[in-house]
């Protein structure tokens, strides 16, 4: 399972769970069901990948209070709200939580099927840009502490010259370490680099 997109379902009415199961296996899509909060949180693999229907009222912890939990340790799988009883006040604790969707039901199996194709397809370009922004700091880790306060500066657009100036440094010397930089990032030009970087969340770009 955590080679493919899956669809969770959490919810602890029965028949809504096999309904669900049977619709999404109609399609081809993998699905797992839980029928509570706790039995979710137990299995739960960081390597999961997909998106998780949950429905707000369930014994135990409520799927609200699951969708604020996985917020909190950082699951970033996209969350769909289901509910019979939803209003708009849990709709918008919802969505502020994060959810991508908030649907009631009964649901139309068309509309729900649709949500949730564009719900993983959020999780893979979500992954896409987290494996990029990790080969970008893997990448970061291998310079030398001169080279990231040479590369800070020309990201910054001052020319070889004022850098050399600056820190103190002959302009051959500055050279070298533009183009140990530019083989270590696996850039062609400093605007690519600066490009590269802007992947980067504002935490990571200290340099």
């Amino acid at each position: 399972m955590h080679g493919e997109p899956t669809v969770f379902v959490v919810d602890d009415d029965q028949a809504v769970r096999e309904s669900l199961a049977r619709l999404l296996d109609s399609v081809g899509l993998p699905v797992q069901t839980f029928a509570c909060a706790e039995e979710f949180l137990e299995a739960y693999d960081p390597q999961w990948q997909g998106c998780v229907i949950l429905d707000i009222r369930m014994p135990g912890i409520s799927g609200l209070e699951l969708q604020e939990t996985l917020a909190a340790r950082q699951v970033r799988l996209p969350i769909i709200i289901m509910s019979a009883h939803g209003d708009v006040e849990k709709a918008v604790r919802a969505m502020k939580s994060g959810a991508v969707d908030f649907i009631k039901k009964p649901y139309k199996g068309s509309v729900l099927l649709e949500r949730i194709r564009e719900a993983l397809a959020l999780d893979a370009r979500r992954r896409r840009e987290e494996a990029s922004r990790a080969e970008v700091a893997a990448r970061l880790a291998r310079l030398t502490p001169r080279e990231r306060e040479i590369m800070s500066l020309l990201v910054a657009g001052k020319p070889a010259k004022q850098i050399a100036f600056e820190l103190g440094l002959s302009r051959k010397t500055v050279d070298v370490h533009r183009s140990h930089i530019v083989s270590k990032m696996q850039v062609g030009s400093v605007v690519e680099l600066a490009n590269l970087l802007a992947q980067l969340p504002p935490e990571q770009r200290v340099f």
